[in-house]
């Protein structure tokens, strides 16, 4: 399992026109399921998913092009971790810690998983 957390980004994501004007930060924690024996016997990274790609990609996802809700970000997010058929499943959780709540609140988030579907 490779465990990616505290991803901060910029993003400009939500249902209201100020929430896309003004933008927010955004936090994402990833999981990836899959067999790292070979990474762990060759030590090279080409053998394994490499965090700082994943990051980038994510970022750029979370950066890019706005939608209204995190579900739809979060499916996303899972879609671009699937990409590598190295990758069994993923797990991602998009945090929104400013998100317009009238009421005193530490985060809300969404998590969703995705399995790559066995052939």
């Amino acid at each position: 399992m490779i465990e990616l957390t505290g991803l901060r980004v910029f993003g400009r994501h939500g249902v209201f026109d100020f929430e896309r004007e003004q933008g927010q930060e955004f936090v994402v924690d990833v999981r990836l399921e899959l067999d790292l024996t070979k990474a762990a016997a060759s030590d090279d990274v080409a053998d394994t998913v490499h965090y700082g790609e994943l990051a980038d990609a994510l970022v750029a996802i979370v950066g890019g092009e706005p939608v209204n809700l995190i579900e739809t970000l979060a499916s996303r997010l899972v879609d671009a971790c699937l990409v590598d058929e190295r990758v069994t499943a993923a797990t991602v959780t998009v945090h929104k810690p400013q998100a317009p709540i009238p009421h005193a609140f530490a985060d809300v988030s969404v998590t969703l998983s995705g399995r790559r579907a066995e052939r």
